[in-house]
């Protein structure tokens, strides 16, 4: 019997004890290979001696003063080393304990940005189908995950969405990516033109699509149209960077490989690796400028703002990953998990798409891969591949519906950036086993015809 109101209700959990590098250890004493990094969280693994000395540390001094009266020298320090590296113009941190948050506080940004200018008439969000920006109602607004906005679409804002930038699926036979990317832009002016561009506060993305669409990277130049697009209209570019930034995909923000500079950038996930939770978002100068000029306040706050142990754990992560070299990590053993993945599934028959960046990588299930079609989503064989990795003491992201919120189903690495050549050959093996065992104990349980998703 168990108190804690789970997010699944029916299986019981193992009960995790401890954490080693890529490994976590249950009651039992079994130990799983972290591939996913829980939701691309553990950047660094588990157990990491210098972010547990900086944590302890920073208790000693202060754990906690409420940022209505009081800064604290480590989230100066944390702002100082983010701003530092940031993307051109950046000038603030505004930092908050998720994800979630992040979105919620950059949305509100936006708005509040054009209300001090006296552009009170911008009250539209335009962004993407099949994207996810968080489980609050705001950040669910945006989001385009259709299951998880489902039940609480009557709460929900009202937002523009536009097509994802999805090549396996939606770039046509007599199209380039540079063609695709550009006719997505166009539907993006069009969604724009509908609205009004003066009316229009900002377009929110995710740099590489996380976990609604599996690791999903933009085509070339599709990025740098939609910041031209912009700008044309005076309408704010909100990067989500809380699963694929802070190096996950080779460089510490993703939004460099795309040579695009957002108005404001939300991280988390890997800012503080899952040793205390913390998010944040990186702001414009002008955004912030204008603040300080009109109002004299940004308005919004949550208790936990800036929490002096949580910064500290993040400023040690940061400090690590540049010490040790792991964006240099990142790229080697990007290429060596891709090549991997390539060998070792790239002619699976149920294997339709390998896609991803640094280790960030998605796997998209198919029925069929001359047609792509997908399995019956009834059928639920993302959860069913996660069961048979668990078995094989193996972590991986798993996820329906990836084509639309019904049909499709994905799996996402993202293994810590300390993870060994050896490590990634039993991830790569662990995984090939978990989904040809998940496909066989489906087509036991209903028949090879039943598993095609209809139509």
């Amino acid at each position: 019997m168990t108190h804690v109101l789970h997010r699944q209700l029916r299986d019981p959990l193992p009960t995790a004890v401890g954490g080693e590098g890529v490994y976590l250890i249950d009651a039992d004493g079994r130990r799983y290979i972290d591939a996913s990094g829980g939701a691309a969280v553990s950047c660094l693994g588990h157990g990491h001696r210098d972010v547990i000395a900086a944590m302890h540390a920073q208790i000693d001094r202060i754990a906690y003063a409420h940022t209505s009266f009081f800064t604290t020298e480590v989230a100066e320090q944390l702002a100082d080393h983010l701003i530092a590296r940031a993307p051109a113009g950046m000038s603030h941190a505004y930092f908050v304990s998720g994800g979630s948050e992040a979105i919620e506080a950059a949305l509100k940004m936006a708005r509040q940005y054009f209300v001090e200018i006296g552009q009170p008439q911008r009250a539209h969000f335009i962004a993407r189908r099949q994207s996810y920006h968080g489980n609050t109602l705001g950040a669910l607004s945006v989001g385009g995950n259709a299951w998880r906005r489902r039940q609480f679409a009557p709460l929900l804002i009202p937002v523009t969405h536009v097509s994802p930038c999805y090549a396996y699926r939606d770039q046509r036979r007599d199209e380039t990516p540079e063609q695709y990317g550009q006719r997505l832009v166009t539907e993006l002016a069009e969604a724009i033109e509908h609205l009004g561009g003066e009316n229009v506060i900002a377009f929110v993305a995710e740099t590489v699509v996380g976990a609604t669409g599996g690791a999903v990277p933009p085509v070339p130049g599709y990025l740098k149209g939609v910041r031209e697009l912009c700008d044309r209209h005076g309408i704010l570019l909100i990067l989500d960077e809380v699963m694929c930034g802070m190096g996950r995909t080779g460089t510490l923000h993703a939004c460099e490989q795309e040579g695009v500079v957002p108005d404001l950038l939300t991280i988390a996930k890997g800012l503080g690796g899952g040793y205390q939770p913390i998010g944040a978002v990186l702001a414009q100068r002008r955004i912030v400028d204008a603040f300080a000029r009109g109002s004299g306040m940004f308005h919004h706050g949550h208790t936990y703002l800036g929490h002096a142990v949580a910064c500290a754990a993040a400023l040690a992560v940061q400090q690590v990953i540049e010490r040790d070299g792991l964006l240099a990590a990142v790229q080697r053993q990007g290429r060596a998990l891709a090549q991997r993945l390539c060998d070792a599934l790239g002619k699976h028959p149920h294997v339709g798409d390998l896609r991803g960046r640094g280790l960030f990588w998605g796997l998209e299930l198919v029925r069929d891969r001359a047609t792509k079609t997908p399995f019956d989503p009834d059928s639920r064989l993302h959860a069913a591949v996660r069961r048979e990795a668990m078995a094989r003491g193996l972590m991986v992201y798993p996820m329906g519906g990836t084509i639309d919120g019904r049909l499709g189903d994905h799996m996402l690495l993202a293994p810590p950036f300390i993870i060994t050549d050896s490590e990634l050959d039993a991830v790569v093996e662990r995984l090939a086993a978990s989904i040809d065992a998940a496909i066989a104990s489906l087509a036991t349980r209903s028949g090879t015809a039943a598993a095609v998703a209809p139509g």
